[in-house]
């Protein structure tokens, strides 16, 4: 494998579309950030060409973040490659995950480490359900002691990464997801009671994240119904096709609900402390 240069960009672009279901995250951070650093989610990319086209491809952010799309398993070169690198996880399909980490010899489990089932949409084909009495709003308009309360919930239930600070990464979590604004609050008359979001954002796709629902209010049908209305409100700004995983058997009967299925099966792995590839 070789690094990439901004020449090769276009080309890495299409071959992360072929692959778009596991590939939004470094999409997105292309997109935003680019390749030339200065931003911990700026890209590089390591290429593998065969017959002048790109076969595999390691894309690793600033911060260490790596998303191998490698379908034919180079995976002696990607060990080349990251020798001496550190490493602060890494996400994508289940499968690739688990060969890479075998041969760069990482622990078995890290400090966030769960296997999801992903699910994509083609949003013309979106089942959107009855909505009567429900209004999506955008998160600046809701009141930020809650939401900040929900974003600390959702971290402790579904991203439980040992040592950190819940509360003070729910409060930079909301702040940067108004500033963006990619996540929506759904309202039962003039009652917040869910909320969802955008976690990669494209102008032909996006994947949702940070569905959340206060226990007090589940079993409602209302994580659907948010996802639903967000999807419908990108749909009408030219968005074709979402992407998600899904954190529990619930989740996945309410994405099913309007249309979602079944891709394959994602890797979220977050060291709590970035590991040192030894060749």
């Amino acid at each position: 494998m070789i690094r990439a240069t901004v020449d090769d960009r276009p080309a890495i672009e299409a071959f992360l579309k072929q692959h778009i279901a596991t590939s939004m995250f470094p999409l997105s951070n292309l997109r935003r950030h680019g390749m030339s650093g200065g931003h911990p989610r700026a890209m590089q990319f390591w290429v593998r060409w065969k017959a002048g086209e790109i076969s595999d491809l390691l894309p690793i952010s600033e911060e260490g973040m790596a998303f191998p799309q490698c379908p034919s398993g180079p995976w002696g070169e990607v060990g080349t490659v990251l020798s001496g690198a550190s490493i602060k996880g890494m996400l994508g399909d289940v499968a690739q995950i688990a060969q890479l980490r075998s041969v760069l010899g990482l622990p078995e489990k890290g400090g966030l480490d769960s296997k999801e089932p992903l699910y994509e949409l083609a949003l013309r084909d979106m089942v959107v359900p009855d909505c009567t009495g429900l209004t999506l709003r955008r998160l600046a308009d809701a009141p930020q002691d809650l939401t900040i309360r929900w974003r600390a919930a959702y971290l402790k239930e579904v991203l439980p990464m040992p040592g950190e600070d819940f509360e003070q990464k729910a409060e930079d979590d909301i702040a940067g997801f108004i500033a963006a604004d990619t996540h929506r609050v759904l309202y039962q008359g003039d009652t917040p009671v869910a909320m969802t979001g955008f976690n990669a954002v494209l102008p032909e796709a996006v994947q949702v994240g940070a569905v959340y629902t206060p226990p007090v209010a589940r079993s409602q049908g209302l994580a659907r119904r948010a996802v639903a209305l967000h999807l419908q409100e990108a749909r009408a700004q030219g968005v074709r096709q979402a992407i998600l995983f899904a954190a529990s058997p619930q989740a996945c009967r309410a994405y099913e609900a309007i249309g979602f299925v079944r891709a394959g099966s994602y890797t979220i792995l977050v060291y709590e402390n970035p590991q040192v590839i030894y060749g």
